[in-house]
């Protein structure tokens, strides 16, 4: 039976918090920052400072216009196109990034994949060796190996991968 677009988002939103919660326990006792690739709505922001109060979460996008409680610090917030500030990011910081959720999409799966094709390689760049990557769209890159993700998660919903060393 076909699913209407609200269950599919729905869906979507479920197993987002599902692997939000299990990467946050994952990364439990690690040093280093989270980085939120896309801010949007502000949605996975607001979860992520719920539950990693301790934690630095700096939020990557191009012009934030969240819902104004899910506004990130501007100390946290870095505006404009990922494709330079990624870079720029990861030569004031280096490999730290414990947690890196990338969110960032264009809404087409085919699309993304021709657009965003640069994505895997900055992401690469910024995460620490075993650091936890998790995704809306599938990233390949040679130091991103996949990791199963916590049941209950539909197969092509997320994805999750490990920085290899």
């Amino acid at each position: 039976m076909p699913m209407s677009r609200l269950d599919s988002f729905i869906r979507r939103l479920e197993a987002q918090r599902r692997v939000l919660d299990w990467a946050a326990a994952e990364i439990e006792g690690q040093d280093g920052p989270v980085l939120e690739l896309g801010l949007g709505n502000g949605r996975t922001y607001d979860h992520l400072r719920e539950i990693l109060p301790a934690r630095a979460i700096h939020v990557f996008e191009r012009d934030a216009r969240p819902n104004p409680r899910s506004m990130p610090p501007a100390a946290y917030l870095v505006l404009g196109d990922m494709a330079e500030t990624l870079p720029a990011f990861a030569e004031r910081h280096g490999r730290t990034a414990v947690l890196v959720h990338v969110d960032a999409t264009t809404g087409v799966p085919e699309r993304d994949r021709v657009e965003l094709a640069w994505l895997p390689g900055h992401v690469a760049a910024l995460a620490a060796a075993g650091a936890l990557v998790i995704s809306g769209s599938a990233l390949e890159h040679a130091a991103l190996s996949p990791v199963a993700l916590p049941a209950g998660v539909p197969d092509g919903r997320y994805f999750a991968y490990r920085r290899v060393t």
